[in-house]
């Protein structure tokens, strides 16, 4: 592990709910869809049930087991159409999240997305930011095997960063995302867009909770790392 003098070695966000207020947008895509087929659901569940969660886990979550892979995969691209017409429009960064992305790339930290959303849904999200040029690598739900909680799309974008995980940020604002970036081996920051600070406190093991990117500098991301060699 390099001195603490130079660490984060680089900073990976997490996409819906860390980048952008997206995650309303994606609850109702899948209100409207529930509702269609006739699905019973508890509104104060779903957001733990779905955000951060891949598509095929919350189909069968809902539809049951045994549905196809070909009608998640149909029912997948349906969902994912309803979101991008509808989001595209209201795409705006979260307060100071430009601010901090600036700074380090001012600093030379590289930085990565990392979000279990379809590329394309990350690539209109970034390029609506204009945000592109900062980012070495966007890793996808489509680049890995494994889901959040697992810390596969963290660890791969460490990999091609080729940085030491333990030398890394990772912002998420779920419960799977910020199990995923620990498991990883990574400081985890903890937005409180779609969960309270509160909540995030009790039941996650986020290194720092912070309720906007305006709390966060680089000086806060080094002092995650205080008491490294």
């Amino acid at each position: 592990m390099p001195s603490n003098s130079v660490l984060p070695l680089a900073v990976i966000f997490d996409m819906d709910g860390v980048m952008v207020d997206s995650n309303p947008f994606h609850l109702q895509k899948w209100i409207d869809v529930l509702n269609a087929h006739g699905i019973p659901y508890n509104p104060d569940e779903l957001p733990r049930q779905i955000l951060g969660r891949p598509n095929d886990y919350a189909f069968r979550h809902f539809f049951g087991p045994d549905l196809p892979d070909e009608e998640i995969e149909r029912l997948s691209g349906e969902l994912e159409g309803m979101f991008r017409s509808s989001f595209a429009p209201h795409a705006l960064p979260l307060p100071g999240l430009r601010e901090l992305i600036m700074e380090c790339h001012e600093a030379g930290v590289s930085m990565a997305v990392a979000s279990s959303a379809l590329r394309r849904n990350i690539e209109l999200v970034v390029d609506a930011l204009n945000l592109r040029p900062f980012f070495k690598f966007m890793v996808s739900g489509d680049d890995v095997t494994h889901a959040k909680p697992h810390p596969e799309i963290y660890l791969e974008a460490a990999r091609r960063l080729e940085k030491s995980p333990g030398g890394c940020v990772g912002f998420e604002d779920s419960f799977v995302g910020i199990e995923a970036v620990k498991a990883a081996g990574m400081k985890c920051v903890a937005i409180a867009s779609t969960f309270s600070a509160e909540e995030l406190q009790s039941q996650t093991r986020a290194d720092r909770i912070a309720k906007s990117f305006k709390e966060l500098n680089l000086v806060e991301l080094h002092h995650l790392f205080d008491g490294q060699a």
